[in-house]
C-alpha cells in the first residue's frame, strides 16, 4: 500500500515555492493583490454572515452524536469543546509554530517542499488554481518530521519531533471517536464500515499535520490568506488559537466567520466524507482572511482513509428514495482528481444517471 506521501508525489500540483519574506513587506504587491472580480466582494463584513453562528459541541453531553450530525447537515462544519486534548498540548504545538514560522526566510527553505513533495515548508498547494498568490505560508508534515526538523534545527530537533509526534498520535485518537460520532448519527455501526478494523479503530488511516502561518498584512482588504476550497478528506480538525480569520460558506447564508473558542477544535467535513454520507454531509466551502495587526497560527490534522481502501455511499444511506449519487472512488484517486479538477473534483464523481432519477423523483412528490 502505497504511502501518503508517495500519493501525493504521483499527483504533483505545480506551485512556486520562491516567494518574498512576508514580514518585511511595507505594500501590498500586486501579485498579492486579489481584485473585486476575483473575491474582494465577498470579503466585506456584510457579506459574512454573523448573525447565526457555527455549532460549538460539548463531547461530555450525552446528544453530542445527534448534535454532531445536525451540524454536519446544515453545516458541513462544527466546533467541540472537552475534546480531550490537553491544553498544555495545543500551547505547544502553537510555540513550536511560532518558532518554526520566526526563522529567517533563508533558514526555513532549507526546508523547503520539493516541486513533486507534500511535506516541508512552501506555500499551500491549492495556489496553483488561483492567478493571485495568498498572504500566507505553511509547513507540511507526513509521518516523521525528523529529516526536516534536523535541516531546521540541527542541535534541539528532538524536542520539536515529540511534540509533533503527541500531537499527531493524539489527533488520531480524536479523528476516530469524531468519526464514529458522525457516523453513529447516519445508523452506520463498527460492523457496518470493514475498512475501519474490526474494533473500529481506523488504524490504517492516514493522515497530514499543516501548520500555517497568515503574517500582518498591510492591506488586508486586497488580500487573502487561503482562498475558499474544500479538503479532501474524511474530516480535518483545526486549532486556529484565539485570532480569527476562518470563515466558511453555508448555502442561503454566505461567508460565515468562525470565530475562536478558548480551547476549541473546529472539525470540517471533507470531500470523502461527503461521498461516503451520500452528500447528506457537505464537504464545506472555506477560506482564511487576514488583518494588519496579528499574524495567525492555526494546525490541521486532516485525516483521511487508507489509499487505496474504495469509498462510496454506505449501503444504509442508499434506497428508493434516495439514490447512490456518487461512484466508488480511492483516496489515491480521488487526490488525482482533486489535483485535476480542484473544487469541481466532488462533480466528476457524481453517478449522472443517480441525478436524474433523484430530480425526477423529487418533481413528482
Amino acid at each position: 500500500m502505497p504511502s501518503l506521501s508517495e500519493v501525493y508525489r504521483a499527483h504533483p500540483v505545480h506551485v512556486q515555492h520562491k516567494h518574498p519574506d512576508l514580514n518585511s513587506l511595507q505594500e501590498l504587491p500586486e501579485s498579492y493583490t486579489w481584485t473585486q472580480m476575483e473575491d474582494q466582494a465577498n470579503n466585506h463584513p456584510s457579506n459574512c454572515g454573523l448573525n447565526e453562528g457555527v455549532p460549538v459541541i460539548d463531547l461530555n453531553d450525552p446528544n453530542a452524536p445527534k448534535l454532531i450530525g445536525h451540524a454536519c447537515i446544515s453545516w458541513g462544519v462544527y466546533q467541540v469543546v472537552n475534546h480531550g486534548i490537553p491544553f498544555t498540548l495545543l500551547d505547544e504545538i502553537q510555540c513550536l509554530g511560532e518558532t518554526l514560522f520566526s526563522l529567517p526566510s533563508h533558514h526555513k527553505h532549507r526546508a523547503a517542499r520539493s516541486p513533486d513533495g507534500v511535506d516541508g515548508y512552501g506555500l499551500a498547494r491549492i495556489s496553483s488554481f488561483f492567478p493571485k498568490l495568498m498572504w500566507s505560508e505553511g509547513f507540511t508534515i507526513v509521518g516523521s518530521p525528523l529529516e526536516r526538523f534536523r535541516q531546521l534545527w540541527p542541535q534541539d530537533y528532538n524536542k520539536y519531533c515529540d511534540t509533533v509526534m503527541q500531537y499527531d498520535e493524539t489527533m488520531k485518537k480524536l479523528a476516530e471517536k469524531l468519526m464514529w460520532l458522525m457516523l453513529e448519527s447516519l445508523g452506520i455501526t463498527k460492523e457496518d464500515l470493514k475498512w475501519a478494523g474490526a474494533k473500529g479503530q481506523f488504524k490504517n488511516t492516514c493522515a497530514a499535520l499543516q501548520l500555517n502561518s497568515y503574517p500582518t498584512c498591510p492591506d488586508p482588504d486586497r488580500a487573502m490568506g487561503l482562498a475558499a476550497h474544500t479538503d479532501s478528506t474524511l474530516l480535518t480538525i483545526l486549532y486556529q488559537n484565539n485570532i480569527s480569520g476562518l470563515q466558511v460558506h453555508r448555502k442561503g447564508t454566505g461567508w460565515v466567520t468562525v470565530p475562536p473558542v478558548p480551547g476549541g477544535l473546529v472539525i470540517n467535513v471533507g470531500d470523502l466524507l461527503h461521498i461516503l454520507s451520500n452528500g447528506l454531509y457537505p464537504s464545506v466551502l472555506h477560506r482564511v482572511l487576514v488583518n494588519r495587526v496579528q499574524q495567525r497560527l492555526s494546525v490541521a490534522y486532516l485525516c483521511g482513509p487508507p489509499p487505496n481502501v474504495s469509498i462510496c455511499p454506505h449501503e444504509k444511506l442508499v434506497g428508493p428514495n434516495q439514490p447512490r449519487l456518487y461512484k466508488s472512488v480511492t483516496w489515491n484517486e480521488y487526490l488525482g482528481t482533486k489535483a485535476k479538477h480542484f473544487n469541481k473534483a466532488l462533480s466528476t464523481v457524481l453517478v449522472s444517471s443517480a441525478i436524474s432519477e433523484f430530480l425526477e423523483a423529487k418533481e413528482t412528490q
